[in-house]
């Protein structure tokens, strides 16, 4: 084969050398993206497609759902039917039920405590047959579970989430903001805002498990102020804010840390705190409603705006309250009750009752009524005198906050 030289005379060396070096650049570059192609390709069709095949639910009559398994909850079967949608389907109805997918099996004669629980509940896919529940895990099957013991049946990234992790600080709250005005001009000119903000989060956030934790904060705030030409200006003035922290023993039964501070104008309180602990107790609890009490010991301290300095206190007491919620189709009713007695100087009780209405007005919007009565038994002696008993109400526009986890 002759050289390049002898084949181009015209070109010079340095040209030719430059012509040779491209093309194999550019012959190793078509070979390696023939490569990668195929090493791609390879292992697209290595890899196992997605098992789309239906979950199958036979009822006891003969009935044949194709679909997807979502949960079984204390008792109740539900599977999505995309001819029916969603159903709930009890345990004695069920003949067979077979899940191309993962599920975790809660049996009712485990009892989960913590982290180390993990290991002892079955995951795999799901046979059920006979009444019984067949979990096909990836190391050693369990024995058959009874679906009378099968109390929770949930896909198993849930359950981890829920029953094993706690929620970051700024995840899993849920509550609702509140905030109303009233305007006067005529002779007198007059003004009044209000709004509040509270706050829960109960760990987990599902109702099929049982409560671990729950923390609260609420805010409230009213301000008001009359004017008119050549008399004193009249204002008015009341700010709450609290903070719990409940720790549960039992579904119904729990430890609770708090804090609480007032202000209020009209009984001359510059500022009341509250620092204290105790237990509580969950008497009532369905998805309608819920009630509970609490008890705690506790460190007080009372200041006032006019009085001299030996009205302030510090009082050791205790709060005895009463929380109660209503759930219904056209209103949400919220009650508080609390009564505050002072063990070191039994004069220096106080007491105080709220009471909120909401009513759904627009998707997460409602409109919101609400009482606020509060009484303090020993304000200071002032000119004119102030009056123990404080009433409030307030209307507004009320923004459900729903936070998810």
């Amino acid at each position: 084969m002759p050289h390049c030289e002898e084949r181009y005379p015209y070109m010079k060396l340095s040209q030719i050398r430059f012509l040779q070096s491209c093309f194999l650049r550019s012959t190793f570059a078509y070979l390696a993206a023939a490569g990668l192609a195929a090493s791609l390709c390879f292992s697209a069709q290595a890899q196992p497609a997605p098992n789309t095949a239906p979950d199958v639910l036979v009822l006891s009559n003969g009935d044949t759902l194709h679909g997807k398994f979502v949960n079984e909850i204390g008792g109740k079967v539900t599977f999505h039917s995309d001819p029916l949608g969603d159903v709930s389907i009890a345990w004695d109805k069920i003949k067979e039920l077979h899940t191309t997918q993962k599920f975790a099996v809660l049996d009712k004669t485990v009892k989960l405590r913590g982290k180390k629980s993990e290991g002892q509940i079955p995951v795999g896919k799901l046979d059920v047959e006979n009444q019984a529940v067949v979990v096909h895990a990836d190391t050693t099957s369990p024995p058959p579970i009874p679906v009378k013991n099968a109390e929770y049946v949930i896909d198993f990234p849930t359950l981890n989430k829920q029953a094993f992790h706690e929620p970051g600080f700024l995840t899993g709250w849920n509550g609702a903001a509140t905030a109303g005005a009233t305007l006067v001009s005529a002779t007198q000119n007059q003004y009044t805002v209000s709004g509040g903000v509270g706050l829960v989060r109960a760990v987990p956030t599902v109702a099929w498990l049982n409560p671990r934790n729950r923390t609260s904060f609420d805010f409230s705030g009213s301000f008001g102020k009359i004017t008119q030409p050549g008399t004193p200006s009249i204002k008015s003035t009341i700010l709450h804010g609290d903070a719990e922290r409940d720790q549960y023993f039992s579904p119904r039964f729990f430890a609770l840390a708090q804090t609480a501070f007032d202000h209020n104008f009209s009984q001359d309180l510059d500022l009341q705190e509250v620092y204290g602990g105790g237990f509580g107790w969950t008497a009532v609890k369905d998805p309608k409603q819920e009630l509970d009490f609490k008890g705690t010991v506790q460190y007080e301290k009372q200041q006032f705006i006019s009085a001299p300095g030996g009205a302030n206190q510090n009082l050791i007491g205790s709060t005895f309250s009463a929380g109660y919620t209503l759930h219904l189709k056209l209103v949400t009713y919220t009650q508080g009750l609390a009564y505050i007695p002072a063990w070191n100087k039994v004069h220096a009780y106080s007491a105080n009752e709220t009471n909120t209405f909401a009513f759904p007005a627009y998707k997460n919007f409602s409109f919101s009524v609400g009482t606020l009565d509060s009484y303090l038994n020993d304000p200071p002696s002032t000119i004119p005198p102030t009056k123990r008993n404080s009433f409030q109400f307030t209307m507004g526009l009320t923004y459900a906050i729903k936070s998810k986890y």
